[in-house]
């Protein structure tokens, strides 16, 4: 489970909800203080996560010019969605991605974390007009690693028969917290506001995704990027490196980062970002 540091938005950042065809959604909106933006960056979550994961990269972002939008997809925390898994189909939240572009008014650097770098990933195979680059942070080719399939299916069986209470119970009987500055309550709340749905879905593409990386590398004149951490248990990093390669990506990797780069090390992730999207504007 992702752990943000806080849940507290920065000064640069309103909490609001973002109207579009397809419903509201919860977003964190950070602009700069001065002027007009240089361009807007919409990202994505990953599985469990929420918009607050990219707090610690909003300030950094608005002080290089950039507007970041950071959403809570369908389904995520204080986004509402539908309680059939049906909703959350892969293109139904890469289709809620095309509107949520829409609904800002002007393409956007795309960016998805984990999952949401999966849903990107289709989203832009819908129709890469609307996006300025794509950058998959720590996001792979096809499906996670076989221990992770095995974690998301013990987590999918538990929700089919077990209250999202009950479930949160035995995660933290089964792994204590970490030690964090985040308030445990914090988490708990977003796992409790999160959809069950949602997560038996994802947690199912995520364990059966395809490999699509020849489909976006056939994507022309769309600026690519693959960023992670020097170490990660849900897509091995060779196997990151093989991907950027074969999307002729630029490719990062943030020493000292595990798989959440966007907390373990903002500041590094944060200037790697906005130095990639300084070429593609």
């Amino acid at each position: 489970m992702s752990r943000p540091p806080t849940f507290v938005p920065p000064p640069c950042a309103r909490a609001l909800s973002l109207s579009t065809r397809r419903g509201r959604f919860a977003v964190l909106d950070a602009r700069p203080a001065t002027g007009t933006p240089r361009a807007t960056v919409l990202l994505l979550p990953g599985f469990t996560g929420s918009k607050e994961d990219f707090i610690p990269l909003l300030e950094p972002f608005t002080e290089a010019g950039y507007r970041a939008v950071a959403v809570d997809g369908r389904g995520q925390y204080e986004t509402e969605g539908p309680d059939t898994q049906e909703a959350y189909a892969q293109g139904e939240l890469a289709a809620d991605v095309l509107a949520q572009t829409e609904a800002l008014g002007t393409p956007v650097h795309l960016l998805g974390h984990s999952l949401g770098g999966q849903i990107a990933r289709a989203a832009v195979l819908l129709d890469r007009v609307p996006f300025l680059s794509l950058t998959l942070m720590s996001s792979g080719p096809a499906e996670v690693a076989p221990g992770q399939r095995q974690r998301v299916k013990l987590l999918s069986d538990a929700l089919a028969t077990l209250s999202m209470e009950q479930v949160w119970e035995a995660m933290r009987a089964m792994e204590p917290p970490e030690e964090t500055p985040v308030d445990g309550a914090d988490l708990r709340r977003r796992w409790l506001r999160t959809n069950p749905a949602q997560l038996i879905a994802t947690g199912r593409q995520l364990s059966v995704e395809p490999d699509r990386v020849d489909e976006l590398a056939a994507v022309r004149l769309l600026p690519k990027h693959v960023l992670s951490g020097e170490r990660d248990d849900t897509w091995p990093v060779p196997l990151l490196d093989a991907m950027a390669e074969r999307l002729g990506a630029r490719r990062t990797v943030v020493v000292g980062a595990q798989h959440s780069p966007n907390t373990d090390r903002p500041l590094e992730t944060a200037a790697a970002l906005t130095d990639f999207w300084d070429g593609h504007h």
